[in-house]
């Protein structure tokens, strides 16, 4: 008769030899870069600061690639980007109070997008912690009670042999559908102790996938294809999922239209005779959506800016998919299937009937006329021509990041993305100085694909330093400011409601100069020559600067 206690695996002698002589001078900092390898983290954002100094002498004795940056927030921005680009967990290693609160934009934009980063901060010493108020530099009353409202879930090690598995859970937490940031905690003494704690092997923090119940799907699939007029709406939930070619099936065995977010730009093809591109910030195009009859969301919460500024007021059925619980009906009433996108439109792709509907291609084709007709009456051709131009000097691989900027809430609705997970902005949490330190994050996660920034000079300034980081790395990224002096989107908005701006101008440095003097090689553009001159900069290794100096506007707004 086989026992339960004869089925433990026991170590050999030479395991146990190991685990008892663990190699000298190992501090709680390696235990901490143990769990990240073999958790599978082989590259890590951030910066040193003194409390985490034990953190980054580990990760210098180790084989983990440490990308630094020049503040705590733009380390957080690229390790988003990478987040984004891989789909993998990536460290963000920072240090204790202002460091750490540094990092709190980009961690509310890694939330709002569902980007996988792993914040790791050092803390004061363990006797300054609990509020004694021992005066320790940095210290604050509760650090991470000023992450615990932004980042996903907070985790906190207070002792060496607690590192491994608060790191794997934090882990899991982040590559658990819906991704998103974590925070991990571990005081000074914790990190630069000496530990008795064998080298960490075998770890695992596998996430759970997120399936749907087979019962909301199955009245999906009957809505849907029993419908006269359905149409589809994908978000981001389509990206993060990978589930861009599943989309597409159910799309045309559907004859549904399907138009994309703003951050989900690329789940469906821009040229597909089904395709409304992403015009929703367009009259035309809320109206074409209340009219479905079914209305199938996929990884949206229809929030502000998908809905036309909360114009929109569906009039047939709304089926929602999302893996994020609280945005099921969090804005229209609804089924709500809360599932990852991929394995939820998989689960109609078995059950939905095929809908025949010739009408459908010719439908999107009046749409589409319409929304052009009304650009047509605006003095937009300026705008129109810089997308065009990016877009045939872009190489339709390469991913492009957008700050938040007026050319950016252009390409949000105008720019055809080519692929999935190439286009990515931060209108999330729409924080100014997202794009380029975004942009190296993306380099660093395809290293040989050439990456583009676009900033205004206003945003551009939050992220003068990172040139030093473009060059220090040598990473192959265009940045492109549109340079008009000032907030010019801002400036735009403020004069249209008040009759005049205030605090949008800026005093702003020669660009062109001041990256030649990172050794970053610069020039300026026309809107004549911009598509020669960023394809000869994209095509070119290394960082370049491209500085575009002109004043564009927006489309007239629809929702007002």
């Amino acid at each position: 008769m086989t026992h339960d206690h004869d089925l433990v695996l026991r170590p050999t002698e030479a395991q146990t030899a190991a685990a008892l002589a663990p190699p000298p001078g190992r501090t709680g900092g390696d235990l901490v870069v143990e769990t990240l390898r073999g958790l599978g983290a082989t590259t890590a954002f951030g910066l040193p600061g003194q409390h985490a100094l034990a953190l980054f002498d580990a990760v210098g004795r180790s084989d983990l690639h440490l990308v630094t940056l020049r503040t705590e927030n733009n380390a957080g921005f690229a390790a988003d980007a990478y987040g984004r680009m891989t789909g993998e967990a990536v460290p963000l290693l920072l240090s204790t109070g202002p460091g750490a609160l540094m990092s709190l934009p980009a961690l509310a934009e890694a939330a709002a997008a569902s980007a996988p980063v792993l914040a790791i901060s050092s803390q004061v010493p363990s006797p300054g912690l609990g509020g004694g108020r021992r005066g320790h530099l940095h210290e604050l009353r509760d650090q991470a009670a000023s992450f615990r409202d932004v980042v996903k879930s907070v985790h906190v090690a207070r002792t060496p042999s607690q590192i491994p598995s608060v790191i794997a859970e934090a882990w899991e937490s982040a590559l658990t559908t819906p991704h998103g940031p974590v925070w991990v905690e571990i005081p000074e003494d914790v990190l630069r102790g000496e530990t008795v704690i064998p080298q960490v092997t075998g770890m695992d923090a596998t996430p759970h996938e997120l399936a749907p119940r087979p019962e909301l799907t199955a009245v999906a699939a009957h809505w849907l294809s029993r419908a006269s007029r359905p149409v589809i709406i994908a978000g981001g939930g389509v990206i993060r999922a990978d589930a861009a070619g599943k989309l597409k099936q159910l799309a045309e065995r559907l004859n549904a239209p399907v138009v994309t977010t703003f951050g989900g730009k690329g789940a469906f093809p821009w040229t597909h005779p089904l395709s409304l591109q992403s015009w929703l910030e367009d009259r035309h195009m809320t109206d074409f959506l209340e009219d479905a009859d079914v209305l199938l969301v996929v990884g949206s919460g229809l929030g502000e800016l998908s809905s036309n500024y909360h114009t929109f007021f569906p009039e047939g059925r709304v089926v929602q998919i999302d893996a994020d619980l609280g945005k099921l009906e969090s804005n229209h009433a609804g089924l709500g299937i809360h599932a990852d996108a991929r394995l939820a439109l998989q689960a109609l792709l078995e059950t939905v009937a095929e809908r025949e509907d010739p009408a459908a291609p010719e439908r999107v084709r009046l749409l589409l006329s319409a929304i052009e007709t009304r650009l047509s009456t605006q003095d937009v051709t300026l705008e129109q021509d810089l997308l065009r131009s990016i877009r045939a000097a872009l190489p339709p691989r390469s991913p492009s990041f957008w700050d938040m900027t007026i050319l950016s809430y252009w390409a949000w609705s105008a720019f055809d993305a080519k692929h999935p997970n190439t286009m990515h902005s931060a209108q999330g949490a729409g924080g100014l100085g997202y794009a380029f330190p975004a942009a190296l994050g993306a380099c660093v996660a395809e290293p040989g694909t050439p990456v583009l920034a676009v900033s205004g000079d206003g945003g551009a300034m939050y992220s003068i330093a990172e040139l030093a980081t473009a060059r220090q790395h040598d990473l192959d990224v265009t940045w492109l400011i549109v340079d008009d002096g000032g907030y010019g989107i801002l400036r735009e908005y403020m004069t249209d409601a008040f009759g005049r701006a205030t605090g949008t101008e800026l005093t702003r440095p020669d660009f062109v100069a001041l990256a030649q003097s990172f050794g970053v090689p610069a020039s300026t553009t026309t809107p004549q020559s911009l598509r020669t001159d960023l394809k000869k900069a994209l095509s070119e290794p290394g960082p370049s600067v491209l500085v575009l100096p002109t004043t564009l506007k927006m489309f007239a707004p629809t929702h007002l």
